[in-house]
């Protein structure tokens, strides 16, 4: 594995009142921590095991991991994804040399002729984080933070499964044991809080988040007893949270970072309760984002930061009706990003318009200010979502 750098982070040092570093895993060989232990428990198997190649379900970081860490070891790799699975990551698995099937719609249908391929050849299945060996390869992580950062006192950890979050624990309890270990889930699937009350795994009722690669059902039993004996909390944060810290990876790190890789930068920067030793080390888990959803997360992220507006308001349709709203914007400093004027709207009047306008602004401060400006000029608009 590459030794992934540990960077300052001077903006979540200054928001938490701690020393900050970002863990960069974004920079891992196939781009996450997942070949860390794909390649531990790929490599522990036996001659006839390997003889069998291996075979995984995935809609992206681990298939990659498999398939990378399958290469390097000589094993052939069997890789099933769901029908949807997004071109970049589709393409770098090929590349990584596996043989890849498209099927289903989800990556449990996925999972499903995985294993029905393991019962009809051999393969070795390689769970993406239910497996003591892909815990044990995903403990590296947790021990170069505790080599990079000795003086380190608390890691955030993205968490999905629970094999990075176990794995850290495990780390940290047998090295350092006061080091405190958060993970971060996505409130749209989050099965973790309600595992851990019920003191079992319990599958989530629904899961809806751009954070995929953390979208996970039902935490593994291996990493659920880590996680009971060593995690000190797992918190969940918003997806307004995850596009913001994606947004300030971007800006203030200059790194790429999926939303699943920037949920401990998330809840660093909106979850008020955490429990900090300082210093605090947040791990960046994974940087594969497709670039369609990086611009429309980043679009998300603007909103949620107060430096996108977009409202809707009844104009007059006469000569100059669309120049006094635009005159507005222009004299409060705000920049016109697109303006969509109809005349077919079913509750407008003879002469009125409707105009949807969107606007950067440059803060919270400043959208209030756009609004209140648009109100003391007579417009009545309502904020688009």
């Amino acid at each position: 594995m590459r030794r992934t750098p540990v960077v300052a982070s001077r903006i979540l040092s200054d928001l938490t009142g701690h020393e900050v570093r970002l863990k960069c895993e974004n920079l891992q060989r196939t781009g996450s921590f997942k070949p860390r232990g794909a390649y531990f428990r790929i490599a522990r198997l036996s001659a006839a095991e390997r003889a069998g190649g291996v075979v995984a379900a995935s809609a992206g970081n681990h298939a990659q991991g498999v398939a990378w860490a399958a290469t390097q070891l000589g094993i052939s790799a069997t890789v099933f994804m769901p029908t949807g699975v997004s071109l970049p990551k589709l393409v770098a698995t090929k590349a990584y040399g596996a043989d890849v099937t498209l099927v289903g719609t989800t990556v449990d249908e996925a999972l499903k002729s995985a294993r029905d391929f393991a019962d009809r050849t051999g393969a070795t299945l390689i769970h993406p984080f239910d497996h003591i060996d892909i815990v044990a390869g995903q403990a590296t992580l947790g021990a170069e933070v505790l080599e990079q950062m000795p003086e380190v006192g608390t890691i955030v950890v993205p968490t999905g499964g629970g094999g990075l979050l176990a794995g850290v624990a495990a780390a940290a309890h047998l090295r350092k044991p006061g080091v405190r270990i958060i993970g971060v889930q996505a409130e749209g699937a989050a099965a973790w809080p309600a595992s851990l009350t019920a003191g079992h795994p319990i599958a989530a009722e629904a899961m809806s988040t751009m954070a995929d690669g953390i979208a996970v059902g039902l935490p593994g039993t291996v990493p659920f007893a880590h996680v009971t004996d060593w995690v000190d909390d797992v918190v969940t944060v918003s997806e307004d949270a995850l596009s913001r810290a994606l947004l300030l990876c971007i800006e203030r790190a200059k790194l790429i970072v999926e939303p699943a890789g920037a949920a401990a930068v998330a809840a660093l920067m909106t979850r008020d309760d955490l429990r900090l030793e300082g210093p605090v080390c947040a791990v960046l888990s994974g940087g594969n984002i497709d670039p369609l959803l990086l611009t429309h997360v980043i679009t998300h992220g603007l909103r949620a930061a107060g430096r996108y507006l977009a409202v809707r308001a009844t104009i007059s349709d006469r000569p100059g009706g669309l120049l006094d709203l635009l005159g507005v914007v222009k004299q409060h400093g705000a920049s016109v990003v697109d303006v969509v004027h109809s005349r077919t709207g079913g509750q407008l009047g003879l002469e009125e318009v409707d105009v949807m306008l969107t606007v950067e602004t440059r803060g919270p401060v400043h959208r209030q200010d756009v609004l209140a400006a648009l109100a003391a000029s007579g417009y009545v608009v309502s904020i688009a979502p």
